[in-house]
């Protein structure tokens, strides 16, 4: 339980309002943090993943003797305290050497943990080439039958999604996506590469697509896991009914993004629609002498009676 901390004055008021659940969420921000050890691998590691959240992020400059998988409260203190949701860990040791460990919380209650090995690294500074900009937002690319069939892969999946994706926009044009993220699931583990997209002339209005790699590189093996029950997965997922879309009556929206909609009428009485008059549509004079001697017959029966 968390202590209930009440305003003192406008200004704490506006800062515990930031902090509680919002119908609309912020971009989530990371915190990056070092046990006490780790190696030259794990500094870097930490330190171009944490370019790749900027701004979104927050580096821890001290050393923190912590170990996630046996107590997290320290993690869900420093949570609670920067007001981040994300959180990246690196220690380096005999048993586990080159080792980070990502996760996300939920009301800063832990949610995952992936602890990751790094077998292989290399740095943007091998790439000789030009930079992305700061806060850009990637392209996920996820590829691998493990995605979609492991269950522990899955939902690292759904974290590297909620870690990367960025700011929510509703549009984005050619020439600002200039940043592809391609995760591949193979032999066990997760490579990580990092390219930037070149738009070259084609001859058509629309351009020739090209990668270049940029770096960081990284082949990483899941060693340990730590995944939320069903209950509290479900209940992160949970969308509030003021963030969903009103539904419109009467409007649907087909495969192809048509929208359809329907007209409600009286009925109507088609009895006395009138028609162009035709001579195909004209009675025959057979028919009109037989219904006139029929109402002759009506009209003298009635006469007798």
């Amino acid at each position: 339980m968390h202590r209930i901390v009440k305003p003192k004055n406008k200004r704490s008021k506006r800062f515990l309002d930031a902090k509680e659940s919002q119908i609309i969420e912020n971009t989530k921000t990371a915190m990056f943090i070092r046990g006490s050890q780790t190696s030259d691998v794990v500094n870097n590691a930490l330190k171009e993943i944490y370019i790749m959240k900027k701004p979104n992020a927050v580096m821890f400059t001290k050393k923190n003797n912590i170990r996630p998988f046996e107590d997290f409260t320290s993690l869900e203190f420093f949570s609670n305290k920067n007001d981040t949701s994300l959180f990246v860990f690196g220690s380096h040791n005999k048993k586990r050497p080159h080792n980070i460990v990502m996760g996300h919380l939920y009301d800063y209650h832990l949610l995952d943990m992936f602890e990751l090995g790094i077998e292989s690294f290399q740095s943007m500074n091998s790439f000789k080439n030009t930079k992305l900009t700061v806060g850009s937002k990637p392209c996920l690319v996820f590829a691998g039958e493990l995605f979609n069939s492991d269950h522990s892969y899955k939902r690292l999946k759904y974290f590297l999604i909620n870690f990367f994706r960025g700011p929510m926009v509703q549009n984005v044009r050619l020439a600002g996506l200039e940043h592809v993220l391609s995760f591949t699931a193979v032999d066990g583990k997760v490579v990580l590469k990092s390219y930037k997209t070149l738009l070259k002339k084609s001859g058509t209005k629309t351009p020739r697509v090209e990668l270049e790699e940029i770096g960081p590189s990284m082949d990483l093996v899941m060693r340990r896991t730590h995944l939320a029950t069903t209950d509290l997965y479900k209940r992160s997922l949970k969308v509030p009914k003021t963030a969903k879309p009103k539904k419109r009556k009467n409007i649907s929206i087909d495969a192809f993004k048509t929208t359809h909609g329907r007209v409600h009428m009286e009925k109507q009485d088609l009895g006395n629609l009138q028609t162009r008059k035709m001579k195909a549509l004209k009675r025959v004079r057979e028919e009109k002498k037989q219904k006139e001697a029929a109402a002759k017959k009506q009209r003298t029966a009635a006469a007798n009676v």
